[in-house]
């Protein structure tokens, strides 16, 4: 793919004029362009092993697969795309599955176009876009995981993650070389489990880290 510094994006609707209206508007910012679209989640993951986008704008209800799918399907091949969901459902319990399988934000379909290309950057950038009642919802009823050996460093480390803080803010934080903090997040992932940034983040907030 080139490297040309654009944000590459892939919209995911099953309406025409949403995908159109959202190409539209996004192909007007500098620093984004858009590489393909699709109009349920077995087309999303299609479409973005073929275009290999940086974010992914996704629906959650389409007919056929939808968003979740599309989540599952995507984490199923690797896919590094960051998704963010872009919903009209403002019920927080509407969308904790697609948290947990993998989103790395959200947002509502009535939110400011600026915002939109705002949260789009974020993701890109390595930050989760988690409001807090969703971090409340997903943070109760979940057990606490125990015993985890992460150094008091790590813990720091996984902490920022959690606050969607990059690599790099990260450092200057915890005044810590950035590739350090590169390393820190690797042992983290290895020592728990997980697959990503987002996971992490998960995890801090369902067992306590944030407390």
């Amino acid at each position: 793919m080139p490297d040309d510094g654009l944000i590459r994006v892939l919209i995911a609707d099953d309406h025409p004029v949403v995908r159109q209206g959202l190409r539209t508007f996004l192909e007007l910012q500098d620093d984004i362009t858009v590489v393909g679209e699709a109009a349920d989640g077995d087309g999303c993951v299609a479409v973005a092993e073929e275009t290999r986008p940086d974010v992914i704008v996704l629906d959650l209800r389409m007919p056929g697969s939808d968003g979740v799918a599309a989540l599952r399907g995507l984490a199923g091949k690797q896919n590094p795309a960051r998704v963010l969901v872009v919903t009209s459902f403002t019920d927080p319990a509407t969308v904790l599955p697609a948290v947990r399988a993998g989103a790395a934000g959200y947002v509502y379909k009535n939110v400011e176009p600026a915002a939109l290309a705002s949260a789009i950057r974020a993701v890109h950038s390595g930050h989760i876009l988690l409001p807090p009642d969703v971090a409340r919802l997903l943070a109760s009823g979940e057990p606490q995981v125990p015993g985890h050996k992460l150094t008091p460093r790590e813990s720091q480390v996984l902490v920022e993650v959690a606050r969607g803080h990059s690599n790099r803010e990260i450092a200057r934080e915890l005044h810590l070389a950035e590739k350090t903090v590169k390393t820190h997040v690797s042992a983290i992932l290895a020592k728990l489990g997980l697959a990503d940034r987002t996971q992490a983040a998960l995890y801090a907030v369902r067992n306590g880290f944030l407390d």
